[in-house]
Order: structure tokens, then C-alpha cells, then sequence
């Protein structure tokens, strides 16, 4: 969501709103829209690809698990597989019980493949990118005048950012507004240097 925002505000915050005329204001909302619908399917197939790599490094450990000629190599390769604050705290029994199972487990003959949670996943990442377009350009929709509908729409574009940043600080364990708040000081900073760069 937070890319698809920086994306549109790339069109809304190259438009001199002081010159715009309808058809400017026209050809940024094409352009708006005509990227963020190509960034989210680009996210989708992006999102798509983690999930299968995912899949096949699963896949991998098992193998690796059940080529083991050892009960240490085995464990070794457990412990490898698991996020080291996991790690930590298995026991040399809970890691047994783990290699026991994975042991014990057939190994699948087809290679990683999709399922359809995956592929919903990535309809939910392409509307995310996508609708995040919308609230941003629907004040040149409905405001003939472009310097009012260019302060609404950064302002709702801001607050959509200070949303982001609120609920990645309530998922990360940081002070919530202040997470909120620099969302909106790094989108700024990454939209300015997107317009200098030419982007």
C-alpha cells in the first residue's frame, strides 16, 4: 500500500497545480492509475514468486532432514531452518521430536507448487497497490479547481501513510504514532527523490 501511495503521489506532486488545465489534470490520472495497475501486477508476481521459493526451501530442508546420515546433521539442518529466536529456546528433545516427524514424513515426488491461498494473496497485494491509487486522485475527479484538489488529495495521501505507519508500529512493537509519523516524513523524503530522479 505504502509503495502504491509513493507511486501516485510521483503524478500528483509533479502536476503544477497553478498551471494544470483539464487535460493535464486528465493525463496524470491516466498515468496514476496506468502505473499503479502495472506495479500491482508486477507486486502480485513478485508476492507469488516469495511464496513458491518459500515452498521449495521447505522442501529442501525436509530433504536435507531425510538425507542426514546422522541424528546431529539432522538436527543441525532443524535448527538452520528456524528463526533463531526459536532456535534458542527448542530443547535437544523438541528438536528429536522435530527430526522424529520429519523422519517419518514422505517426501512430496512433484516439485514447490502454488495453491490457491497463494494465488489470493496475490489478488490481495495487487488491489492493495492498486485501490491505494484511488482516494489520492478521486479530489481531481470531483474539484474543477486543481489547487484545492492537489492540497486534498496530498492530505489524504498523507493520512494514508500515517495509517501504514501506525499499524506497521502496532505489528512491529514500536510507539505506534511515532511510527505513523516518520511513515510520513520517509514517504515524503522517497516521493521528492522519485520526482528528482526522474521517476
Amino acid at each position: 500500500m505504502l509503495f502504491g501511495l509513493i507511486m501516485v503521489l510521483t503524478f500528483t506532486g509533479s502536476l503544477s497545480a497553478a498551471e494544470a488545465g483539464r487535460s493535464e489534470v486528465r493525463t496524470m490520472l491516466i498515468g496514476a492509475l496506468g502505473c499503479n495497475l502495472a506495479w500491482g501486477l508486477i507486486d502480485a508476481i513478485m508476492y507469488l514468486m516469495g511464496c513458491l521459493s518459500e515452498r521449495a526451501a521447505g522442501l529442501r530442508t525436509l530433504a536435507a532432514v531425510q538425507r542426514a546420515t546422522t541424528m546431529e546433521e539432522a538436527q543441525d539442518v532443524i535448527l538452520q531452518a528456524v528463526p533463531p529466536v526459536i532456535g534458542r529456546v527448542l530443547t535437544p528433545a523438541d528438536v528429536e521430536r522435530i527430526r522424529d516427524e520429519l523422519t517419518r514424513t514422505r517426501l512430496p515426488a512433484n516439485r514447490a507448487r502454488l495453491v490457491g491461498e497463494d494465488w489470493l494473496g496475490a489478488a490481495g497485494v495487487f488491489l492493495l497497490v492498486f485501490a491505494s491509487t484511488i482516494p489520492v486522485v478521486v479530489p481531481f475527479m470531483l474539484l474543477d479547481e486543481a489547487t484545492v484538489a492537489l492540497r486534498l488529495s496530498n492530505a489524504i495521501a498523507m493520512a494514508m501513510m500515517f495509517a501504514c505507519g501506525y499499524a506497521f508500529g502496532h505489528l512491529a512493537g514500536y510507539r505506534r504514532w511515532l511510527t505513523g509519523g516518520s511513515m510520513v516524513l520517509l514517504g515524503g523524503l522517497l516521493v521528492t527523490l522519485t520526482i528528482a530522479l526522474g521517476g
